[in-house]
């Protein structure tokens, strides 16, 4: 399997510099990785370094909280279109879905996949704050608001993806959506795991350790 095409080598970390989104975007380039995945600060660099390589440009919306206006989380995807993004993960309204304001929700995601003019877009649900129920709903919303992937975790919430919540997603989105596993993925077997259970992409920091 090659699993370099399934990756987004990802670097999130709040301290991270400009050389060591140098490094990933090298590092993406060798092993040809889907896309490279950084704060939106770092998009307009990315893109620069990756222009004609065939790896995408992914930034995160309403990062890592999604508990911000709909309208500022717009705004940062079009600054990041400005700066020729491919792909945006934007973070569901957590609190909403929690207090079951489906409505909300959806039209929030709606406002980013406008805003995206037909860039690729995935939902953070964020899946460790909810029961199966609630993650059905929030794959609903999803899929009703118009996004491309569902994924499951920003890496900054109490835990990431597990294979369960991908055969969860799966079972729910049908093929409706992607699927993006995303959390403490670390390893080979890990990332096989996840895609033989219905991940379309899998984020990581760890992308050159796994695919060795």
């Amino acid at each position: 399997m090659d699993l370099a095409k399934f990756i987004d080598h990802t670097l999130l970390k709040a301290d991270a510099t400009v050389q060591e989104v140098v490094v990933l975007c090298e590092e993406a380039a060798c092993h040809h990785f889907a896309a490279v995945c950084v704060n939106p600060g770092y998009v307009g660099l990315a893109a620069h370094l990756l222009a004609g390589t065939g790896v995408k440009v992914a930034t995160v919306i309403g990062f890592p909280l999604g508990a911000t206006f709909s309208a500022v989380k717009a705004c940062e995807v079009k600054e990041a279109l400005l700066r020729k993004v491919d792909e945006l993960d934007m973070v569901m309204n957590i609190g909403a879905a929690k207090a079951g304001e489906w409505a909300a929700v959806e039209e929030d995601i709606r406002q980013v996949v406008v805003a995206a003019e037909g860039k690729t877009v995935k939902v953070i649900i964020e899946t460790a704050y909810f029961s199966d129920a609630e993650k059905r709903l929030a794959c609903l919303a999803v899929i009703a608001g118009g996004a491309n992937f569902v994924k499951t975790s920003t890496g900054f919430g109490p835990s990431g993806a597990t294979v369960e919540d991908i055969i969860l997603l799966k079972e729910t989105v049908r093929d409706q959506i992607f699927i993006k596993a995303a959390g403490g993925i670390r390893t080979r077997h890990q990332a096989e795991q996840f895609i033989a259970a219905g991940a379309d992409r899998i984020g990581t920091s760890a992308g050159v350790e796994i695919i060795k």
